[in-house]
Formats: C-alpha cells, sequence, structure tokens
C-alpha cells in the first residue's frame, strides 16, 4: 500500500482525538498459560483478572483496565503505556514518518471498524477482529533469547539449575512470580482456556485474522482443535496464522499437515510462521533443539503439499546469526525458487533482537559489520527473490548496528 495513505489516516484517526489508535478496541494478544493479554506488541501484558473472565468471558480483551486505557483515549489523553508511539510521532524529522498506530489502524482488520469503536466507546465490550492466541507454553526448544513463560523446556532448566548470573536477572522465576506470570501447566485446569472456547463461537465469525502462536503450537491440542472447529465451521473470510517450529515428532507433524490441507479450502488464507536466523549448527545452536535438516526438510514437505499455503520466517537476527546468515539466506532462496506462485508466497522477515541484551548486534565488535553488510549486499544482488519490504528490513538491521557501533 502507497505510504501516501499514511497522512490521511493520521488526520482521520486525530479527527476523532488526537493520538487515537483502533489496536486499543480491534487487536489482541492473549497468553492463555499466565493470564496476561496487551492490545498490540508494544505496551507490556497485564494480568486479567479471573473474575473479570468468570461472569464475561470477553474479558480475555475487554479487561476493566484496557477500558480505562480506552477512555484516556477517548478523551485526547496518552497512555502511558503507549509511549513507543508517541515518541516516534514526536521525534520525527521527516514528515513522512509514522508511528505503528497510524500503520496498525490501517491494516485490513482494523480501517474498516471506526464506526464500531466510536459506538463502542470506552464502556461497552467490542469483538476483536485480530486476535493472537498462546495455548501453552510447552516447546521442545530452549532458544537462547526464550524466557520460561513460554517455553516448558526453559522453565525446567531454570528450575533445575536456576537464573542466568546476568545484572538484568535474566530468566529468573522469581520476577516472572512477581509479574505474575508464572504460567499454568496444559494438564491443569486453566479458567483462562475455559473462557477461550466459551468465548470463541461468538468472535470466530467475524474475525479477520486469527494467530496461534506458543510455546509450540503443535504440541498442544487446542491448536488441532481450532483446525477441527474452522473445518466443521468454514469461514472465508478468515486470515489463519500459526507458528511452529516444525521440528515436532513426525506423528503430529504430519496430522498438522493432513489438517492444514483440509482447512486451507475454509478459510481465505493460512500462513505458517517459522523461524531460523542462522545456519546448520550455528543456527542450532541458537535454538537449542533444532535440527536444521529437519527443519528444512519439513518446510519443503509443508510446501510440496500444501500449494495454497503461505509460509513466513521468522528470522530475529541476533549476535549469533552474523557469520553464517549468508548461508542462510542461500536455503531461504531455495524454498522462494521452489515454491513461491501467485497462490502463495515464502517470505522471510528480519526483526533484530532487542533483548536480552547480551545477545544484541551491540555487543559485537565493528569487525562483525563486515558481515550484515555482505548479507544487505547479497540481498540486493537477488532482488529476483527478495522483495524491497525484505531488503528494507534487512536495510534497518545493517543501518542499527552501524549506529550501535559509531
Amino acid at each position: 500500500m502507497s505510504e501516501k495513505i499514511y497522512p490521511i489516516v493520521k488526520q482521520k484517526l486525530d479527527a476523532i482525538v488526537p493520538g487515537m489508535c483502533l489496536a486499543k478496541w480491534k487487536q489482541v494478544t492473549i497468553h492463555l498459560p499466565t493470564g496476561h493479554t496487551h492490545s498490540c506488541h508494544h505496551p507490556i501484558t497485564h494480568k486479567i483478572p479471573v473474575e473479570e473472565v468468570v461472569i464475561d468471558a470477553s474479558a480475555l480483551h475487554n479487561t476493566n483496565y484496557k477500558k480505562s486505557l480506552r477512555k484516556e483515549m477517548m478523551l485526547g489523553e496518552r497512555p502511558s503505556e503507549c509511549q513507543y508511539c508517541w515518541n516516534v510521532e514526536d521525534n520525527a524529522k521527516d514528515p513522512n514518518v509514522f508511528s505503528d498506530r497510524v500503520h496498525k489502524s490501517f491494516e485490513p482488520w482494523a480501517r474498516n471498524y471506526q464506526e464500531e469503536v466510536l459506538n463502542a466507546g470506552w464502556t461497552k465490550n467490542i469483538a476483536p477482529s485480530y486476535v493472537e492466541v498462546s495455548f501453552s507454553y510447552g516447546c521442545n526448544f530452549k532458544c537462547s533469547y526464550c524466557s520460561p513463560e513460554i517455553s516448558s523446556k526453559w522453565m525446567e532448566e531454570i528450575q533445575q539449575h536456576g537464573p542466568f548470573p546476568t545484572s538484568r536477572h535474566y530468566n529468573n522465576l522469581g520476577h516472572f512470580a512477581r509479574q505474575n506470570k508464572m504460567p499454568i501447566p496444559e494438564r491443569e485446569d486453566n479458567p483462562y482456556v475455559d473462557a477461550f472456547w466459551k468465548w470463541w463461537p461468538e468472535i470466530y465469525p467475524t474475525l479477520h485474522t486469527f494467530r496461534i502462536t506458543g510455546g509450540e503450537p503443535l504440541m498442544t491440542k487446542h491448536t488441532f482443535r481450532v483446525l477441527d472447529y474452522i473445518i466443521d465451521n468454514p469461514n472465508l473470510e478468515l486470515e489463519l496464522g500459526i507458528n511452529s517450529n516444525l521440528c515436532v515428532p513426525d506423528k503430529l507433524f504430519n496430522e498438522f499437515v493432513d489438517k492444514l490441507k483440509i482447512a486451507s479450502v475454509c478459510v481465505k488464507s493460512i500462513t505458517v510462521y517459522t523461524s531460523c536466523e542462522a545456519h546448520e549448527a550455528k543456527a542450532e545452536y541458537i535454538r537449542f533443539g533444532l535440527d536444521y535438516s529437519k527443519w528444512m526438510a519439513s518446510c519443503h514437505v509443508l510446501l510440496s503439499k500444501l500449494p495454497n499455503v503461505h509460509m513466513s520466517i521468522m528470522s530475529t537476527y541476533n549476535a549469533l546469526s552474523v557469520t553464517s546468515y549468508n548461508d542462510f539466506l542461500e536455503d531461504v532462496i531455495e524454498l522462494k525458487a521452489l515454491y513461491k506462485s501467485r497462490q502463495r508466497n515464502v517470505r522471510i522477515d528480519i526483526p533484530y533482537l532487542r533483548n536480552p541484551e547480551f545477545l544484541t548486534m551491540g555487543i559485537l565488535s565493528s569487525d562483525f559489520l563486515k558481515y550484515t553488510q555482505d548479507s544487505l549486499v547479497f540481498m540486493q544482488a537477488r532482488a529476483q527473490y527478495f522483495d524491497s519490504k525484505e531488503i528494507g528490513m534487512m536495510q534497518r538491521v545493517y543501518s542499527l548496528f552501524e549506529s550501535l557501533i559509531a
């Protein structure tokens, strides 16, 4: 979409009230194992009071706390948890730079709901159009930048050996307990999961986007329950996304592929999100539990058997990615060349790691900058495989690395 539209979007939002963001009403991420939620990835999560979801399952999204923030927005105030966007807007020297509140408010899941948001105000419950949910923290990986509340393998590790001896107390279970973020094991009753399944039939018919995250989603029965529900209740307006490390036992993976094949004709689109940010042994070091060869084989199986399913490779660039990234990009090109078509895309998304600090690019010396520059040049020279957005993400990574060592 042309960026020329964003000034108009900002004007329309600010005409309602300055600082309006439709994501506060229409987008939600729900971490059911911990009972936490937030409206987008910028604000920290907040605890959903159990008593609220017992009375009304929609409190998974419409918490009293979130309603208080909607009230602030409707009164023209700036909720402090949204400071990221205010900083972007207040400090932008380029008039063509817009915060995520503008970008999000023009996403397809938000742009057509302005009237509904105005009618709901801050007092009424509203159904989200974009829902991201984690059913379980069960996972077979211990990725170096992950955390116990979203990986059962990490939980086992820290319970046995204790947290890292870093100044920020990384992976300290006491810290998670103080934040009320200790996850409920899947084998135990979880009132938040119960509330979700009570709420699901209500929101499903009008959902635009539904994405399942983890943990590892293929290790929970709830992911397959969602797929069964979709197969029984087609929604041709729904864009479905499912995360997976694609290294689960073959029985689970094969069941997943079989379910997706049926579900793919029951929704508008399906995207499988998988993660990797280095090559072979270096990738396996970053993502403990990864079998790189199996991951590549699973990508081939999924893409060859499901010709209308998209794939997005989430590649969180970090200090350990730098020296093997070009080799990894060669494998991405292989997937793109074999499977990209009119019916589906194979894309790479390249965010940079911000936490934990000891894995960020900022710990590296200037000698390593050449590797990142080489990766940028590599992608630019292969523009037949990487589009301008993908290359732009690599450019952003390089520019950040350059600024960190300046």
